[in-house]
Parts: C-alpha cells; sequence; structure tokens
C-alpha cells in the first residue's frame, strides 16, 4: 500500500508531543494546487505530510499513521469519510461589534459564527465604540478573541484616530505583525491630505491601508434619497433584506421606493468609482499597499486593472501578492456583490453599501475574480439586530453562508474551478496578510475545514451562530456546506 502514496513532508519528530498527531485520512484534498484523494498528518498543530492516495481501511490509516511516529504511541484517526479537506478560510473584512454593540455581535458570537463558516482567521473592523485606534485596544481585543478558542482574529486599527477625519498620530511605529492593516471602514478618509499622511505611515510600517472608497460628500447627496424610501419601507413594512413582510403594499409606494433607491445608487456608483481612483493614486504617492473594499463596480474594477497592469510593467509589484517594493494594490469581492443584482426585484431594497449593483457590474466582479484583478473574497460580515434592520440599517451577516453562496454562484455555474475558489478564500488572504496559512503545504499552520461541496441545503437564519439573523440568502438553496474546522490542528466542531 504505501507503494502508493505520496509524501510531502516535514521536518523530523524531535520532541514531539504525541498527543498532538493526527491523520486525517479518505478525504478529497483541494486546495488552489492540489484536487485528488488522500490524507494529511497534523503534528503540534502544523502540516507534517500531506499524502496523495486511494481511500484507506481504518486499519490502513493506522499503520500509515504509525509508520509516521516510528512509536508505540498512536495518531488520532479522522475519517473523512469522502469530504473534502480545504485550507480554512481567511476574511479579510468582519464587523464584530465588540466593543459598544455587543446586541448586534460580539467576540463570542462572531467568531463562533466565523468558525462554523469554515474560517480559520478573520479581521476585524475598527467602527466599534469607541472606535479601535490605538495599538493597545487592538491588542486587548485580540487577547480576549484567542481566549475563547475559536477563530483567530487580527484587529485593525483606523486610519484616523476615533474617526476623527484629522489625527494619525497613533499610526507610529505600529506593528505589521500584530496589526498588519488599517482601515477607515465604514465610510472613507474625506481629506485627500490626511489620507496621504496615513498612507505615508502605513508604508513605513509596511501595513496594508484598507479602504472604502466612496467619496463623503456624493455619499450624502444619496444618504436623502435612501431616507426618503426608508421612511416608506418603514411606514408599510417593506424589509431592507430585499422581502416584503406585508402583503398590503400598493403599487405606486413600491414604484416610489425602488425610483429613490435608485437614485441612491446611481450616486454612490459614482461615489465608488472617483474615490477608488482618488485612492489608488494617493497610494502610488506614498508608495503604499491599498486594497480596495468590496469592489462592486465596472469602473472601479477597471481602475484597480489598470493600477496592477502598470505595477507590474514598471516591475516595482512582486508576482506573489503580500509583497511589494513600494504602492501595490489589491481587492477583494463580497459574496452577496457576486450572487446578487441590485436593479432589479426583489434585491433593489436590499439595503447594504456598497449597494447591491448591476447586472453589468456583477459580470465585471467574477471576471475580475476570474483573472485576477480582484485578489480574494471576504464576507463584510455585518451583523445588525431585526430591530434595526427593520429601520434600514445596511449590511447583513455573511459569514456561514459565504462558502456555500461562493460555491454555487461561482463553481457551481461554471465561472471557476473549485481550486481557484480556495484560492480566493484562503491563500490569496493569507499571503496578503503575510500569513503561512491557505495552502495543504508541509509546515503550513493547520487550520483546515472538511466540507462537502455538492451538499445542498436551504438557509436558515434562525439557527445562526451569529447574533445577526438578516441576510437576504435566508431561505435560499445552496450549495457546499462546512461540516469540520480545525485550527492549528484542534478539532472545533
Amino acid at each position: 500500500m504505501l507503494g502508493k502514496f505520496i509524501f510531502c513532508s516535514a521536518a523530523n519528530f524531535i520532541g514531539i508531543n504525541m498527543k498532538n498527531a493526527k491523520f486525517i485520512y479518505n478525504a478529497k484534498l483541494l486546495d488552489e494546487n492540489i484536487n485528488e484523494t488522500g490524507a494529511v498528518f497534523i503534528l503540534n498543530g502544523k502540516i507534517h505530510s500531506v499524502i496523495k492516495t486511494d481511500f484507506l481501511s481504518g486499519k490502513e490509516a493506522a499503520a500509515v499513521a504509525e509508520s509516521f511516529l516510528h512509536s508505540e504511541k498512536s495518531a488520532e484517526l479522522i475519517d473523512a469519510q469522502g469530504l473534502t479537506l480545504m485550507p480554512a478560510f481567511i476574511d479579510t473584512h468582519v464587523h464584530l461589534r465588540d466593543p459598544g454593540q455587543t446586541q448586534k455581535e460580539d467576540l463570542s458570537s462572531g467568531l463562533m459564527a466565523a468558525a462554523h463558516g469554515g474560517y480559520g482567521t478573520v479581521v476585524a473592523m475598527p467602527n466599534t465604540n469607541p472606535v479601535i485606534s490605538e495599538r493597545s485596544q487592538a491588542e486587548k481585543i485580540m487577547e480576549r478573541g484567542e481566549s475563547l478558542g475559536l477563530t483567530h482574529i487580527f484587529q485593525s486599527v483606523s486610519i484616523t484616530a476615533g474617526f476623527d477625519g484629522k489625527t494619525t498620530h497613533h499610526l507610529d511605529g505600529l506593528d505589521r505583525s500584530r496589526i498588519p492593516l488599517i482601515t477607515e471602514d465604514g465610510h472613507d478618509v474625506e481629506s485627500a491630505a490626511i489620507m496621504l499622511e496615513g498612507m505615508e505611515k502605513a508604508a513605513k510600517n509596511q501595513q496594508i491601508v484598507s479602504c472604502h472608497s466612496e467619496d463623503c460628500s456624493l455619499s450624502a447627496m444619496a444618504k436623502h434619497h435612501r431616507e426618503i424610501a426608508l421612511e416608506l419601507m418603514r411606514k408599510y413594512g417593506v424589509s431592507a433584506c430585499g422581502k416584503f413582510t406585508s402583503s398590503n403594499v400598493p403599487e405606486e409606494v413600491i414604484k416610489k421606493i425602488n425610483g429613490e433607491l435608485m437614485k441612491a445608487n446611481g450616486i454612490l456608483c459614482l461615489a465608488e468609482d472617483l474615490a477608488t481612483e482618488r485612492n489608488i493614486q494617493l497610494a502610488k504617492k506614498a508608495g503604499c499597499h491599498i486594497h480596495i473594499c468590496h469592489i462592486s463596480t465596472k469602473k472601479s474594477i477597471e481602475s484597480v486593472r489598470n493600477a496592477k497592469t502598470s505595477i507590474l510593467e514598471t516591475n516595482t509589484l512582486s508576482k506573489n501578492i503580500g509583497t511589494w517594493d513600494s504602492f501595490s494594490v489589491t481587492a477583494e469581492a463580497t459574496p452577496h456583490h457576486i450572487a446578487l443584482t441590485g436593479d432589479c426585484e426583489p434585491w433593489i431594497r436590499t439595503l447594504v453599501n456598497p449597494p447591491l449593483r448591476s447586472e453589468e457590474d456583477r459580470l465585471s466582479v467574477i471576471q475580475a475574480l476570474k483573472d485576477g484583478t480582484i485578489d480574494c473574497i471576504a464576507t463584510d460580515h455585518a451583523p445588525h439586530t431585526l430591530e434595526d434592520k427593520a429601520m434600514g440599517a445596511p449590511g447583513f451577516t455573511g459569514l456561514e453562508v459565504a462558502y456555500g453562496v461562493c460555491n454555487k454562484f461561482l463553481v457551481n455555474d461554471g465561472h471557476i474551478s473549485s481550486r481557484k475558489l480556495s484560492s480566493l478564500m484562503s491563500a490569496n488572504p493569507a499571503r496578503l496578510l503575510g500569513l503561512k496559512k491557505g495552502l495543504l503545504n508541509a509546515g503550513y499552520e493547520a487550520d483546515l475545514a472538511l466540507v462537502a461541496p455538492l451538499e445542498e441545503w436551504s438557509v436558515d437564519s434562525s439557527k445562526f451562530f451569529s447574533k445577526g439573523k438578516a441576510t437576504p440568502f435566508d431561505g435560499m438553496k445552496l450549495c457546499g456546506k462546512v461540516h469540520s474546522l480545525f485550527l492549528s490542528g484542534r478539532k472545533i466542531f
């Protein structure tokens, strides 16, 4: 039997605690490079060996595990029963609402939701109460998160202190290894001069500047139209998740709501396009790594594509994202901008920032994921109470549906391969953050997910681990289910 194995092994076994040895077998191995049957041997939280082989009996698996250990002690055997073993997903953009809005989410509920969504690592946004601006604040949140023994967390800090739009002194000397990313997410930095100042400091620290690209004056203009629509939606019980909560809504009211939202969305489209180009130009001047959050329009995608082409032509960017000599550009897209179109029923009334876009924009997002213009998929997980959502709070819960959405609308619909999806959800965000994760490689952290890519399931948001139950995918049939998560080789569920 051993003659059929192909081994990919790490270092020797000196000092190994055998209690931390695990052998996951009878799996379909999948990452950006591998798609075949095999097994993974884990020691002390890291992948020791990747074995490409046919399915094994329990006795055969035990024999292989013992051959690794060279000891009378045995590894824990885990029969994957034909499920797909992938690197755990990594999310560069989540809102955990802790501190200050824990009625919407807290670290425990948010990280539990992340774990059950197959996520091994998340980056939390700083738009909490108070805003996370100081390194000490971020460290406390990360310490609290790690003490839960759930999904690993990086806490980002704001570009300006307390979102005041003018102060950046707190960025001086930040440690990239602990705080790899700074952002003003929730809105953009209005002053180009202050944004440039923050970017220059990030360049010195080799940190990523993650941008919610949206011209502030235009977003204020769009707010007027959205408020008119929201007043009617609240009056007639129309959901901000794209579904009716009342059956008696006059046709002229729906027409008015949709018309005002279309006006708002048109303005917000321009707001994203202008701010994306502005932020790219500022990053070029600062010589920093800019990461465009939740990119959603065709024109903004073209701005990123043109910037990447220019950078490669001048040979200032390594071909591996996450490493740069000076100016570099990456981007993320969300599952909802991949799956849903905002200019038709019922999704036009699904309130999120940036809004759901046209079908042309949606297809542009998918094309950009295919050709590498967009580097990764991030959820922009934004939990709200149902009461806040009814009042029009933008955004919705995303961690527990992301894999099923992306697998259905990207892989099943024939746009990309399952290996490409793994790259977008695991390998590329790992590179972006400088983590030795995201691949089934010897020596990498054993953050792994067991999934069933062909399993269909219907979303029931009432069963979410997240406190946020509002999602436009509620009741939708998805394809691709997460069954188990391992963090550093430790089974979470």
